[in-house]
């Protein structure tokens, strides 16, 4: 799936996702948890894409243990997530309380590059207990 940066398509994204999730028998909290890291991680992935390499690809996948989330771009060698985010070093909001980990409803998030392109991708386990990345 090729998107440009539109809040809309990430919402569909977050819909295949969904998707995947239900029909491999996910239970309904970690099916919703799987779509909104994917809509997050799309829109925090928006923010990296630039005027000569304006669009985010995703590729997904679903295997027998386990759904795979690809989100890669051109370009800026940042990752489509950010790096922060993904190690759960959130910064403290104004109470002192600690934001939620936007990608806890995946058990994986793995980070590279090829030559100009960027991947992050995303794996959700099935079959196990419900851990997340914290």
């Amino acid at each position: 799936m090729r998107m440009d940066a539109d809040a809309r398509l990430a919402a569909a994204a977050g819909g295949v996702a969904r998707f995947l999730a239900d029909a491999a028998g996910l239970e309904n909290s970690a099916v919703a948890r799987l779509q909104s890291t994917v809509i997050v991680a799309c829109k925090e992935a928006f923010e990296h894409l630039n005027r000569l390499h304006s669009q985010l690809d995703l590729e997904f996948a679903r295997y027998a243990d386990r759904i795979e989330i690809a989100l890669s771009h051109e370009g800026d060698s940042s990752p489509a997530v950010g790096l922060d985010a993904i190690a759960g070093f959130a910064k403290p909001s104004t109470e002192g309380t600690h934001i939620p980990s936007a990608f806890a409803g995946v058990d994986r998030v793995q980070y590279e590059t090829h030559g100009a392109e960027v991947i992050t991708r995303l794996t959700k386990y099935l079959g196990q207990d419900d851990v997340s990345v914290p």
